[in-house]
């Protein structure tokens, strides 16, 4: 009986050891940062910012979040009324695979997460891209874990925060924001 007592002990040491290492392994997204460019760490919060638009672009769905900084930019008027976003101004795009609903399927759902992008204006840090600083950090559901985006991506991301000014530059004349602040 004795052994028992002993072999049960063991197995809940062996069990809590195990979990321990689960906790202890899993990534904390905010250390993972785009080299020579943002880290995740300063958009930290996103997750609560409020929704500025949806969007659907090559087979992703996507939420575009703005944090309050942005979205008081917004209510005023800007990009519309010819003036800039302010300094401190972040946004978030959170990509997802799309899945039919179960319960109701023609509705079209937030699958897999697949990536998460982020913008911030900076006009000293970013003055030679437009004000604004940029990075991608895809998402591998097997490992839990973030990376930054690379030139392998579809689009091609280099490894700085000017990943974005490319793509960006066609909306120059919207303070190089893509997305506006849709009527509620």
């Amino acid at each position: 009986m004795k052994n028992k007592g002993i072999q049960g002990v063991v197995v809940i040491a062996v069990l809590l050891a195990v979990v321990a290492g689960v906790a202890i392994s899993a990534q904390d997204k905010y250390t993972v940062q785009v080299p020579n460019g943002l880290a995740f760490s300063e958009f930290r919060g996103y997750e609560e910012w409020q929704v500025v638009s949806i969007s659907q672009d090559g087979g992703l769905m996507a939420a575009i979040l703005a944090d309050p900084v942005m979205i008081d930019a917004y209510r005023a008027g800007v990009p519309g009324n010819g003036k800039k976003f302010p300094d401190g101004a972040k946004m978030a795009k959170i990509h997802w695979n799309p899945k039919k609903m179960e319960t109701f399927p023609a509705a079209t759902v937030p699958g897999t997460l697949h990536d998460v992008d982020f913008m911030v204006k900076d006009s000293k840090r970013f003055a030679d891209s437009g004000g604004w600083g940029w990075a991608v950090f895809k998402y591998d559901a097997a490992s839990d874990t973030f990376t930054p985006g690379t030139l392998a991506d579809k689009p091609p991301q280099r490894n700085d925060a000017k990943c974005g000014f490319a793509c960006h530059t066609i909306v120059k004349g919207q303070d190089y924001v893509f997305t506006a602040y849709g009527k509620r």
